[in-house]
């Protein structure tokens, strides 16, 4: 397996996170503003409508937040150059064999679970924190793995990094 320029794939990786953030913000300025409009005032005491919107729209905000920093992270993420016989870590990208399949992965510290094409190729994001991410680290070219997501284990062999 080829793998895509790992540089490329941290730049569609900010991409996509980027127009999340674009979307998450633009719903909680909505949100926001549907919590302040005339017509979200209690009718009685009863009416909590905007009250539970402005709760909405501060969850939104506080995502929104989080983003930011996690995008800020990741434009300064060093990405290691790896050899074929280090450990794997952060920034690597990893070819999986599972069953007759291969797929590639990159372990990054935010954005897992998204999917991306990078220079032809498609690459899942993991995340350390993720059961796959967790299994990886610190293992090597040649080692097996099993994972248990929802109460299915999974077996992959590591077989390459960079």
């Amino acid at each position: 397996m080829e793998f895509p320029d790992k540089r490329h794939v941290l730049e569609k990786l900010i991409d996509s996170l980027s127009a999340t953030l674009a979307h998450v913000t633009n719903a909680a300025e909505e949100i926001r503003k549907d919590a302040t409009h005339e017509e979200a005032k209690p009718e009685n005491d009863k009416d909590t409508r905007a009250l539970e919107q402005s709760y909405l729209a501060r969850g939104q905000a506080l995502r929104a937040e989080s983003m930011v920093e996690q995008l800020q992270l990741l434009r300064t993420f060093d990405l290691p150059k790896l050899k074929p016989d280090d450990v794997i870590q952060g920034g690597a990208l990893i070819a999986l064999e599972e069953g007759d399949s291969t797929r590639c992965v990159f372990l990054a510290p935010y954005g897992g679970g998204t999917g991306l094409e990078v220079d032809g190729k498609q690459v899942t994001v993991v995340t350390p924190v993720s059961a796959l991410g967790r299994a990886l680290l610190g293992r090597h070219v040649g080692d097996d793995i099993d994972v248990k997501v929802r109460n299915t284990v999974r077996s992959y062999s590591v077989i390459k990094i960079a």
